[in-house]
């Protein structure tokens, strides 16, 4: 309709767009597409005043530039590690996230992968299912309150697995280089990152994906961890290098692992992580609960609304564009 923008929306994983129409009516006719990659969205988002989007990338440089009047990518969910945000800033293209509305599950989540390890319960519960129904093949399991949990990152969720952790009487340490000793009114005590993999009895990962993070976790760190350590991992899969991972775990140099994500993901089947007793592999549910849908599906379009609309958003990624945006604020 003439005088309406126009939002492409990349791809999604709901059943409804009532949320998405609602936001923009009045204002922009929404396109949605259920694309994975840039080649697949890109003509029809080449005209577009605003892409909305959750997991369909990279978007580049490149991609960018085949979208002239796009003044807004707004991401559904809080890592923006597929966007290129230098090139948006310098393209005068505003990016959004959503960073609080799973904080809650996703700490849940971590927590609930740590009780699990902590206390063989994914394994016994193959063995019962097998038919059999002992504890010593469950051997050695130790006391929550004797553990060390290490948080790698310090950030919302981390910090809220923190909360949780304390409240088992585990002690907290963390590394987050972006955070200060006594910052936060949270549990949790500031170590250097080789104290963390080496006093650690779980380490939940929570760092950022960015290039100084991928694969981070080599066989230099798990070589440092205890070998009756487990690492869980409920945010991205890169941060942790998979192969690395298996090598860890063939040598026992760890004793397990849970993971939310993976890299690949999903994880090829067959594949040496599959099929193991001491690993826990989720399919990138910890985000989710009825509550944080709602929150997911709404953080996006109405980033997407004030944009157009002239306001400066709430959660904008790339600050420095501010002032100098196709939207003009």
């Amino acid at each position: 309709m003439a005088g309406k923008a126009k939002v492409v929306l990349t791809d999604y994983v709901w059943e409804s767009l009532d949320v998405e129409k609602k936001t923009l009516a009045g204002l922009a006719d929404l396109v949605p597409l259920q694309t994975k990659k840039p080649e697949e969205f890109i003509a029809e988002a080449a005209d577009c005043d605003a892409l909305l989007n959750t997991y369909a990338g990279p978007i580049t440089a490149d991609v960018m530039a085949k979208m002239p009047k796009c003044k807004i990518i707004a991401r559904y969910g809080i890592g923006v590690d597929t966007i290129d945000l230098d090139a948006a800033t310098a393209a005068g293209i505003i990016v959004t996230n959503n960073p609080t509305y799973c904080v809650e599950e996703v700490a849940d989540h971590s927590m609930a992968m740590v009780l699990t390890c902590a206390r063989k319960i994914a394994f016994y519960d193959r063995q019962v299912r097998a038919g059999q129904w002992a504890v010593p093949p469950g051997k050695p399991m130790f006391r929550m309150a004797a553990c060390t949990m290490g948080l790698v990152g310090y950030g919302n969720i981390a910090r809220q697995v923190a909360v949780r952790a304390a409240a088992f009487g585990m002690r907290v340490i963390y590394s987050d280089p972006f955070v200060k000793e006594g910052q936060f009114d949270t549990p949790g005590k500031k170590v250097e990152l080789n104290d963390l993999l080496k006093e650690s009895d779980f380490i939940s990962v929570h760092a950022p994906l960015m290039p100084q993070t991928r694969k981070m976790f080599n066989d230099q760190m798990f070589g440092m961890m205890k070998p009756t350590a487990y690492i869980i991992n409920c945010s991205r899969g890169p941060l942790i290098d998979t192969d690395a991972l298996v090598r860890a775990l063939d040598a026992k140099k760890i004793a397990g692992c849970a993971l939310d994500t993976t890299d690949p993901e999903p994880l090829p089947n067959p594949h040496p992580l599959r099929d193991r007793e001491n690993v826990i592999i989720n399919p990138h549910a910890a985000w989710y609960s009825e509550q944080a849908m709602v929150g997911l599906q709404a953080g996006a379009p109405n980033e997407v609304r004030r944009a157009l609309s002239g306001e400066w958003p709430v959660n904008v990624v790339n600050k420095a564009v501010k002032g100098k945006s196709r939207a003009g604020i």
